[in-house]
């Protein structure tokens, strides 16, 4: 598991292990993640008729434990008909205060992963929000952990791995959410087959 507390050593091996993935990318690689949150913003926009801030928190309520496809499904369902199912009562719970006019930032856990996703999809320009899923985990500590703890719910360990993304992005000169993107679409292609959940964030 990650040390919350690791040496300065460590931390700047995550730091390469993100970069070194980020090079590794294909253009086309390179460019579906680059555009893969202006592109959930702008399909969190269409779900509710040009509310995108609530259309990203009813689909960072909605992504946990779900594929991509299972979460934008469940989150037109949702918006379109007020019938909440498909889910955790936790999650739907969470979208129902959304849909009634909640910010998602009252609702979601905004220093972890669900809330950190709203924000991405939200305002895919955001400098400083950056997703830590099992995945982005996977490449920063460059070992692929399959169903083994990542103790991604302590939140120092999460603040880490985050800030860590937000290095290699300050010498890439890109954005941590694009970072964080590219190298999750390089990462997820190159496991695919391999494990029995996908591509769930």
């Amino acid at each position: 598991m990650v040390p919350v507390n690791g040496c300065e050593a460590t931390r700047e091996q995550y730091v390469r292990n993100i970069i070194a993935t980020w090079r590794s990318a294909t253009p086309e690689q390179l460019q579906r993640g680059r555009t893969w949150y202006q592109t959930a913003h702008d399909l969190a926009s269409a779900i509710t008729d040009g509310d995108a801030r609530a259309g990203a928190g009813v689909l960072a309520a909605l992504s946990a434990n779900k594929s991509w496809p299972e979460t934008t499904a469940l989150a037109r369902r949702s918006w379109e008909t007020g019938v909440l199912s498909g889910h955790f009562q936790d999650a739907l719970t969470k979208v129902a205060q959304i849909m009634a006019g909640a910010d998602p930032t009252d609702v979601l856990p905004m220093r972890r992963k669900t809330g950190m996703f709203f924000l991405c999809i939200a305002d895919p320009l955001d400098t400083d929000a950056v997703v830590i899923d099992r995945h982005a985990h996977d490449v920063a500590v460059g070992e692929t952990y399959g169903q083994r703890d990542r103790g991604l719910s302590t939140a120092s360990r999460y603040a880490l791995l985050a800030d860590c993304y937000r290095e290699a992005a300050l010498r890439l000169g890109e954005l941590p959410n694009t970072v964080q993107a590219v190298t999750w679409v390089v990462h997820t292609e190159r496991i695919a087959g391999t494990s029995t959940r996908g591509s769930r964030r």
